[in-house]
């Protein structure tokens, strides 16, 4: 048994039925790689029992203490089934973006079983008609509970179902897993009491840590090197209310060179100030054309993983966060960037004088039936309709493979992220990096936005604004941005597929099937 950190059960309390709290990816792969040139969902399923034991996040399920009384812990499922977490469906036809996009939707907004392990993979077969994609690609739309994985030790379950090559080589090492008993209540009972008095001292010696930080953060703004002036309360904007149970979904595809060369634009500035300035940028498009753009900037909460060397593979979330402003009070693009990026200076100046490290670890110190009964409460009053947030959205960046991956053979060819929305925060936008790409994706509550579409395209447009003020002439030259993945102008009609006639009767689809 091996029991949460406090950061990682707070996912867990902060779970209802509005707001189920996974992260997840859309994986597009080509089956012509793969032996036979297709892909059978036995296939996948027997690859994926292959690699069970490369993440012990596979395998592992919750026992929650009772009453909350302490943090959940994670054992061995002793009723593991593999099968309960790899599905298969298909898109009607003509199978473009779109209704990929309002599938991976409704997948996304479904809670997971709490008494089962925390992920699930959905193979999605049927993508004949999205712009760019080979014919008979499938999707591999993952799901993986926030308590399970933050966005850096996920690396660990992707590294298990990817290879490098599409031999599909077996592990190099055995799988030992065995499966552990349910523990009684007693004996939780028990674990639960000698923590509580364990934990005055884990209260002091978290202070202890702390104190030399705040020392060199107020040394820091004494002598200038870090100002105070943006660490307000955000505006308040549509995301930033009460959220519904439906979600929706869409992507942003950019040319990584592209990125790299916009940043050079301004000293200093990394990928991750120029995906933040753009947006910046496509929040303030969105917003300006409903007239509900704020005078102040919108701010985003980027997470920071303060994990070391030994702890790569370690389970759980080991993050921090700092909040920047976005800079979507200002027109011009490459003036938003300059902004982004002194205020992203400054942001990680606050966060490196405090340390990352000991504001992850505050988490620790909030009691667990506290921390689960004040997430209920504020869900169940509707509090977030009440108060300005803390930020607008979050911009999370994942780096990705810079080489090919496989699954099952199959080669993938894009991948996007999905993310939890919940009270007071309706927007987020993982970036996800593969291979010459880098692309925007974004979740978000479909009643704050229910024209995901317009935000798409604000974000094209905030990325080509940028392109234009900072790369000029020269980017008429450059190589053209990744295909937008999109439905085509004239969808193939259903008795003309896009790539064969149809058969009588249909044979088996080419594709996960």
């Amino acid at each position: 048994m091996l029991q949460l950190s406090g950061q990682d059960a707070s996912f867990v309390y902060l779970e209802t039925p509005h707001t189920p709290m996974h992260i997840g990816s859309v994986g597009v792969y080509d089956p012509a790689t793969a032996p036979g040139g297709f892909v059978r969902f036995k296939d996948v399923l027997a690859f994926i029992a292959s690699r069970l034991g490369g993440a012990r996040s596979f395998r592992q399920r919750l026992v929650r203490v009772p009453f909350d009384l302490d943090h959940p812990y994670w054992i061995e499922d002793p009723e593991f089934d593999l099968e309960f977490h790899v599905r298969h469906i298909a898109l009607p036809r003509p199978g473009d973006w779109r209704q990929l996009c309002i599938q991976v939707a409704r997948l996304h907004a479904r809670p997971m079983d709490l008494a089962k392990p925390l992920w699930e993979f959905t193979i999605v077969e049927g993508l004949d008609n999205v712009e760019g994609l080979p014919p008979g690609c499938f999707a591999l739309v993952s799901k993986v509970h926030h308590a399970a994985i933050d966005g850096m030790s996920g690396v660990e379950m992707s590294a298990a179902v990817h290879d490098l090559d599409a031999t599909m080589s077996p592990p190099a090492s055995a799988d030992d897993w065995s499966p552990e008993h349910m523990p009684n209540v007693a004996d939780l009972l028990m674990r639960s009491y000698f923590n509580s008095l364990r934990q005055p001292m884990r209260v002091v010696e978290t202070i202890g840590r702390s104190l030399p930080g705040m020392a060199r953060l107020s040394a820091s703004v004494t002598k200038g090197e870090v100002s105070l002036s943006n660490t307000g309360l955000a505006p308040k904007t549509r995301f930033n209310a009460r959220v519904s149970p439906h979600r929706v979904f869409d992507a942003v595809p950019f040319r990584l060179a592209e990125v790299r060369a916009i940043k050079e634009a301004v000293a200093d500035a990394t990928v991750n100030d120029v995906i933040l300035a753009v947006v910046g940028g496509g929040l303030r498009q969105y917003l300006e054309d409903k007239n509900e753009l704020p005078k102040e900037s919108l701010t985003a909460m980027a997470p920071i993983s303060v994990r070391g060397e030994g702890e790569k593979a370690a389970l759980g979330n080991l993050v921090s966060a700092m909040v920047i402003p976005l800079g979507t009070h200002i027109a011009d693009p490459l003036e938003r960037l300059k902004y982004v990026h002194n205020e992203a200076v400054n942001s990680k100046a606050m966060t490196n004088a405090v340390g990352a490290r000991s504001l992850a670890d505050y988490s620790q110190l909030v009691p667990s039936g506290l921390a689960g009964l004040a997430a209920r409460l504020y869900t169940r009053v509707g509090a977030a309709n009440t108060h300005a947030p803390v930020f607008n959205t979050v911009v999370t960046n994942v780096p990705g493979s810079r080489v090919p991956l496989y699954f099952c053979g199959a080669k993938m060819v894009a991948m996007y992220g999905t993310a939890p929305v919940f009270d007071s925060m309706g927007l987020i936008n993982p970036v996800y990096s593969y291979g010459d790409t880098i692309a925007i994706s974004f979740t978000a509550d479909r009643g704050m936005m229910p024209d995901p579409e317009k935000y798409a395209a604000a974000l094209q447009s905030s990325f080509d604004a940028l392109k234009a003020a900072t790369l000029g002439s020269s980017a008429s030259a450059r190589p053209k941005p990744a295909p937008r993945p999109r439905a085509s102008a004239r969808p193939a009609p259903a008795s003309a597929p896009k790539t064969k006639p149809a058969p009588k009767p249909a044979p088996r689809r080419k594709g996960a099937a």
